[in-house]
Parts: C-alpha cells; structure tokens; sequence
C-alpha cells in the first residue's frame, strides 16, 4: 500500500453525501476521529475520516453537520472498522446522533489473537503490513484550519491502513475459530458506549478503595458520584473539574453535616462549598437517612486470608486457561470481575460467572475453584 493516498476535504453536505454514494456498496468502511476534550465533558470533533479502500474522506464537522446518508452510513450497511474504538464511539454518537453498527475494533481483534491487549495503530500496522507510519502529529492541533498537509496525511492513513490489517486479523480469527469471539466482544462494546442513568449509577464501583468505606458511607459515595457524572454532562464540563473522585470518597468518608465540615475535607474548595455544598450535603444526608436495607453491601477486604485464597485460586484458573489459549490473562478476565466474584462468594450470593466465549471457558472451573477453597 502507498504511504501518499489520494485525499478528498468534505466541507458541504453535497459533498458528504456524495461520498456516502461512493461507498454506500462497499462491504467494509474504516473509520477513526480527531476531537478536543480538555475542557469539556463531551467530545469536540474536529475531523471525522473514512475509507472503503484506496482513498480517504477527511469530513470536516466544524464546517458540515452530519447527514442523514452518513447517518445511515454509520448506523447500518457495510462493517465499520475502528481501533481503540470508546472514544470515537463517542465522538460519532455526539455528532451524528447514531450507534456506529455493525462494528469490528482491531484492537480487540489483535488482543483475541494472543497479542499486546492494548497495541497501539501504528504498532498495529507495522505488525501486518510492514510499513511504518509517521508519528509526529500524534498531538496536533485538529481544531485548526486550514490543516497542513502533515495532518492531513496523518489522519488519512489512519484508515486507508485498517482494511488491510483487517483483511490478516479476519484471516487469523477465522483459522483459531475466533470470529465469533470478537463479534461479541464488539457488541458489548456498543452496549457500553450507550451511556444511561444505570451506567452513571454505576460509576462509583470504579473505585479501588470502597472496602475501607462502611455501606452508609458507600451509598454516599455512589450518589455524589451519580450526580457529578450528571452535572459534568449538562454542564459540558471535564467530571475532575467539577468534583474529582479522590474528593467525593473524600466527602463519603467524612459524612459532613454543615459547610464548615464540608470545608476541612481535603482539596475542596471555597469556590465549591459556595457553588454546591448545599447539594452535595442533601446527598450525604440522604445516605445518612437510608433505611439499613437499602443500602450497598459492605465490600470485602482483600488483605483478608479469605479474600486473598479466593484471589488466588481464581487467578490460577484465569492463567492456566489463557495459556492454554494464548491469551493475556487480563483479556480472558478483568481484575474487576474477579473481585465482585470474591465478595459474591464470601456473601454467599448467586456468584457473577463470566458469560458468552469466556462462560464456556471459565464458568465452571472458577466455580470449581471457590468450592475447593471453601472444603480445604
């Protein structure tokens, strides 16, 4: 493939849709985005590039909102190959008001081979085409016009490159009886780009540290973290600029009743308590006042010995069977879902097991390993 591929600026929905014309047969589209989010809770685009192979579209949203043929461009027909693919999910949906489907991310293509988990594009296509791409706009300013030739160049070989690499991945999968894998690894991936109430609800099990906290501190905790994920969106504002989430555990360890109690927590700031300490107090005193039922469990510790033979069995399982496959261990299960297990365990609850590939690969072994611990 060339390192100099023909390139066409979209400025105008003429254009646009016209290029949609182009490829709307095309079995297999590349996609990738250039935004700017410091400052803003949602994603700017600044250019949004496709490819059907031999050409590249470099659409430019500052000047041209989303068409309706590109909508369904997006939302249906041809495959849509993307690598690392959340942000520009994100990037798209926030533009153009679309899922980006059906979908296939390279990069999660490459870690079902046995790969780097997290291998970056140009490592990518050194991988499997040889070639090497350049690097140094990496941290350009895609918010500018006009773009240099530099930046245009860049961002079109971001995709003229992606059907290639796509065409040895598919190959790869198809021979070790993995595409179905990947199909569903990338179907959870849409699920988790659609943002909800139910995910801001879940933001607060991020956090490493909610065994130190008790359950009416843990509810606290899950409802700041609620409304900040809810107030940074319609704000349009970074979440860390408005209440880190050092801060808010910082406030559910301290239960403040007033703003002077507000006020000793550390990093807050005068400018926060004055904008939203009222707020941020009603939900402490909600968490303060929630009937003992409805609160979240406690969270095991994992200095526990309990805690740390469970850990232990189970990521014996995990390694053993990612060997055996060729897998990273942390793309077979996250450490995350090991731990909800160990404490769905030690609550004598219904255990978390893996579903889907990873079921069939784990469930019952991981079960397997929780009751020999539980007999020894």
């Amino acid at each position: 493939m060339t390192l100099t591929p023909e390139i066409r600026w979209i400025d105008t929905p003429e254009a646009l849709d016209a290029a949609c014309a182009e490829v709307a047969q095309a079995e297999v589209i590349a996609l990738d985005t250039e935004f700017f989010r410091e400052k803003t809770f949602h994603p700017v685009p600044a250019l949004i590039q496709f490819s059907a192979g031999g050409l590249a579209w470099l659409v430019d949203p500052l000047a041209v909102e989303c068409t309706e043929s590109f909508r369904r461009l997006l939302g249906e027909g041809p495959l849509k190959l993307l690598h690392a693919s959340s942000e520009d999910l994100e990037v798209l949906a926030h533009w153009a008001g679309v899922t980006v489907a059906p979908l296939v991310d390279t990069q999660v293509a490459q870690a079902l081979l046995g790969e780097d988990a997290a291998m970056g594009y140009q490592r990518l296509v050194q991988h499997w085409t040889g070639e090497t791409l350049p690097k140094d706009e990496t941290r350009s300013d895609w918010l500018k016009r006009p773009l240099s030739d530099s930046q245009r160049l860049y961002a079109a070989l971001d995709v003229v490159f992606l059907l290639e690499v796509w065409k040895h991945q598919r190959e790869a999968l198809e021979r070790q009886g993995r595409r179905e894998w990947l199909e569903a690894d990338c179907r959870e991936l849409l699920a988790q780009a659609l943002r909800s109430d139910a995910a801001d609800e879940q933001w607060f099990r991020r956090h490493r540290q909610l065994w130190r906290l008790s359950p009416r501190q843990i509810e606290a905790y899950r409802l700041l973290t609620t409304w900040r994920e809810g107030e940074a969106r319609r704000r349009n504002l970074p979440r860390g600029w408005l209440f880190s989430d050092r801060v808010l555990y910082g406030i559910a360890e301290r239960m403040p009743e007033n703003r002077y109690q507000l006020a000793e927590v550390e990093e807050v700031k005068p400018s926060q308590v004055k904008r939203d300490g009222d707020t941020l107090l009603a939900l402490v005193k909600r968490a303060q006042q929630c009937e003992e039922a409805e609160l979240p469990p406690a969270h095991p510790s994992p200095l526990g010995a309990d805690y740390k033979r469970r850990m232990k069995a189970l990521k014996r399982v995990v390694n053993e069977r990612a060997e055996t496959l060729g897998l990273a261990p942390e793309v077979l299960m996250r450490r995350r879902d090991l731990e909800a297990m160990i404490a769905a365990d030690l609550a004598a609850e219904p255990l978390p097991l893996p579903q889907g590939w990873r079921g069939e690969c784990l469930s019952v072994p991981l079960a397997q390993a929780l009751d020999e611990v539980k007999a020894e």
